[in-house]
């Protein structure tokens, strides 16, 4: 049965689904219909347990073998499969278990300003209901004892940003001539070239691929009022939904809560200077494991005010 020639491996936040959606129309390319299979975050079934949201999560993980092969028996004879799970990079066990299964696998990894896309993680939960901290930095530091509690990858706003040490660690696995290391402005400000570059890097025609879909971009963030704290609180616990009814008719009713969350939006979000200046030493050195081990510059990155302009 059929494995991935490739995987978009990095990072959340950073244009993987747009890439994904990017890649797919390509004709000797078949990415998988699930986007992200998450195959490689476990050695058989995911946790049971874990933060607001994640057990829904967890029962999306194709973790079965047979049914991770299925995501790519519809591709055509002699096209290159792929899939993208963005957590591969942070997940350093997933490392070990891609050189086990497919050794010769291309990994893409798409890099963001660790500040912006931490900022980015945290708006996306908190637009979907289920982050309780309206306040990004408090959010963030209260990354270490959610972590102690199981909860998931996506929320570590943090640790997922330590490309360095993941990079390094996963140069350990993989050969650095099969990983592809891309900036997401590269990704928005050149996409034509941009993917150019990741069709040469996988062995696929170039030239056929120009433009990148609209991603699921948080334009704006939801306002922090009275009635949206109450439909917070019911997003992230169920409220009596989780006593007196059964699973799919909770989920049912995520739509209509998240249709009325999402009735009136505050201004678009931006990184603050202070906010930048409270977290960049969290991963300044992180940054410069990242150019020892890459050869490549990102010294933009330790800027406080560089994101006084749109991201």
């Amino acid at each position: 049965m059929p494995l991935p020639d490739f995987l978009i491996a990095g990072v959340p936040k950073a244009g993987t689904t747009a890439l994904h959606a990017a890649l797919a129309p390509h004709p000797g390319l078949y990415l998988s219909p699930v986007k992200e299979p998450k195959f490689f975050l476990t050695d058989g079934p995911p946790p049971r347990h874990g933060g607001p949201g994640d057990v829904q999560t967890y029962q999306e993980h194709v973790w079965r073998r047979e049914d991770y092969e299925a995501l790519f028996a519809a591709a055509p004879a002699g096209a290159l499969l792929g899939e993208a799970t963005p957590f591969y990079l942070h997940d350093l066990g997933a490392h070990a278990r891609i050189k086990a299964l497919v050794p010769q696998a291309r990994l893409i990894l798409l890099l963001r300003d660790p500040v912006d896309r931490a900022h980015s993680n945290w708006t996306h939960l908190w637009n979907a209901g289920l982050e309780p901290e309206a306040d990004f930095l408090a959010a963030c530091r209260a990354e270490p004892a959610r972590i102690a509690a199981g909860w998931a990858a996506f929320w570590h706003y943090t640790g997922l940003g330590l490309y360095g040490r993941q990079i390094e660690h996963l140069y350990r696995h993989v050969p650095r001539e099969q990983v592809l290391l891309l900036r997401y402005r590269e990704l928005k400000d050149d996409p034509a070239a941009t993917l150019d570059r990741v069709c040469a890097f996988l062995g696929a025609e170039t030239g056929v691929l120009t433009e990148i879909p609209k991603e699921n971009v948080n334009r704006h963030v939801v306002e922090d009022t009275a009635v949206n704290a109450a439909l917070r609180w019911l997003l992230r616990t169920g409220g009596t939904f989780g006593h007196r009814f059964p699973v799919p008719l909770r989920l049912a009713a995520r739509g209509p809560l998240l249709t009325v969350l999402h009735r009136k939006t505050g201004a678009r979000p931006v990184t603050t200077p202070a906010e930048r200046a409270a977290l960049l030493p969290l991963f300044a050195a992180d940054i410069a494991i990242l150019q020892e081990v890459t050869g490549e510059r990102y010294d933009d990155w330790l800027s406080v005010d560089r994101h006084a302009k749109v991201k």
